[in-house]
């Protein structure tokens, strides 16, 4: 990670809220510069400042792809106690197509599981965009689509369609 980008990364997470709080805004203007601060973005997603929140947002909305190395990582986070955090870390894996293909038997368990219905619903998101790779998940996104969520059931399909295809 560069110098600069390690030390707004290190800022990120200072117990100074003024301090968080620049570095989140500088980060956000990085655009795909911030890639090898993404996990570190995703778990700034706890932050207790809801300021602080929507520039990481900002940054990982912007970054594009996270790197391939950092997959195991995001799927370590899937579960996290923030819906943020599970939510930021299903997409940035989605973001990796085939690349995350390893991720699949987590993100089908944050799918099958008592998770936040936003991260549930990006869990079925991110099985389609990894595509056929993910095919050991169909049957996961079935059961999604039988519950009586329209939206979880939809993209669950949608999912399915991809990787069946």
């Amino acid at each position: 990670m560069p110098t600069q980008l390690s030390v707004l990364v290190d800022d990120l997470f200072a117990g100074d809220r003024q301090r968080r709080l620049e570095a989140a805004e500088q980060l956000s203007r990085l655009g795909s510069e911030v890639r090898p601060a993404a996990v570190n973005l995703v778990k700034a997603c706890r932050d207790e400042s809801e300021e602080i929140r929507e520039y990481v947002v900002a940054a990982l909305e912007e970054m594009g792809p996270p790197r391939l190395e950092d997959s195991f990582l995001l799927a370590e986070l899937l579960n996290d106690a923030s819906a943020d955090v599970g939510y930021w870390a299903a997409t940035l894996l989605g973001r990796l197509k085939q690349g995350a293909a390893e991720a699949v038997p987590g993100l089908a368990d944050v799918l099958a599981g008592p998770a936040d219905l936003s991260v549930r619903q990006r869990a079925a998101w991110a099985l389609g965009e990894i595509g056929p790779a993910a095919r050991p998940a169909v049957d996961v996104l079935r059961q999604a689509e039988a519950e009586g969520n329209p939206r979880l059931a939809r993209v669950a399909h949608q999912a399915r369609e991809k990787i069946e295809q």
